[in-house]
């Protein structure tokens, strides 16, 4: 494991971007002076679904933050979330989540190691 300095960071809420995979992220921490671990916020616009994906090498946890959502995750049935759940969501695992729900579903997406876009695997376009 790498050695881990002190810091705070301050994400600029600007800094979001709109994904193709349908939803908003805000990197509120994604460095490679901190390789085993990212945080985003993600947060999904009512009656959106994102898309089915997945990420190699690299394990997630959505927590709910705010909303309802309907997520599935590798071959479980579709469940339920709300408000302080975690999905723990395998490397290699296809997954989406649904807004079910009349405003914002808002969730942290962590990642272990730190997120890299090239871990990232649309499986729609396939």
């Amino acid at each position: 494991m790498e050695s881990v300095k002190p810091l705070i960071i301050r994400p600029d809420p600007v800094q979001g971007f709109d994904t193709d995979e349908r939803c908003h992220i805000l990197e509120l921490s994604n460095t490679a002076d901190d390789p085993d671990c990212s945080i985003a916020r993600a947060s999904v616009a009512p009656g959106v679904i994102t898309c089915w994906h997945r990420l190699k090498n690299t394990a997630e946890r959505y927590v709910i933050l705010e909303g309802c959502g309907r997520v599935e995750v590798g071959e479980l049935a579709p469940r339920e979330v709300g408000v302080r759940d975690v999905v723990v969501i395998p490397p290699q695992c296809r997954q989406r989540i649904a807004n079910i729900g009349t405003g914002e579903l808002v969730f942290l997406a962590i990642c272990t190691p730190r997120f890299r876009q090239e871990n990232y695997e649309d499986l729609e376009s396939q």
